[in-house]
């Protein structure tokens, strides 16, 4: 069976890098998602916009920012993970570690740099195809880690 390559995605808040929901491949293939529950500092903006989520429901179901951390450093410890928007995400996760006083133990690196073969834009307009093939939302992480694991398995194929 083949590894694949650790992707991950977070999905943020309207107009800022506030972490709502976080997904990541493990080497098997399979994916862990969770919603974020937002620490009490990151509630002080009153105009503070959590996307399609209401704050009870981060609350209700959202995995604390410490937990997800630690969760992400026992799958992913010392490892470059792949990202489709490495800034957004990149900002995303140093919000999370800068906030716990956690030393950052990923690097982030974006997806298409696995495929060096591929010509500028092919990547990504491979990528957004298969979103529509496969009917799902590129904001949402768990269908952006998704995506990518169904392109790196495409793409392995065909080399």
């Amino acid at each position: 069976m083949t590894d694949f390559p650790g992707f991950i995605a977070v999905e943020t808040g309207e107009d800022d890098a506030l972490p709502l929901a976080i997904a990541w491949a493990l080497p098997d293939g399979q994916i862990k998602h969770t919603l974020i529950e937002p620490d009490d500092d990151w509630l002080d903006d009153e105009l503070l916009k959590l996307g399609d989520y209401s704050l009870e429901e981060l609350r209700t179901f959202g995995v604390s920012p410490l937990d997800v951390l630690r969760e992400l450093e026992g799958d992913h410890y010392s490892t470059t993970l792949y990202t489709a928007g490495v800034s957004d995400d990149e900002a995303a996760l140093s919000r999370l570690f800068d906030d716990f006083g956690v030393d950052p133990f990923v690097e982030l690196a974006p997806a298409e740099s696995l495929y060096p073969d591929m010509k500028g834009g092919e990547w990504a307009r491979a990528r957004n195809e298969l979103f529509g093939e496969l009917g799902l939302e590129p904001l949402r992480p768990e269908h952006e880690v998704q995506v990518m694991l169904y392109l790196h398995q495409r793409l392995s194929e065909t080399e």
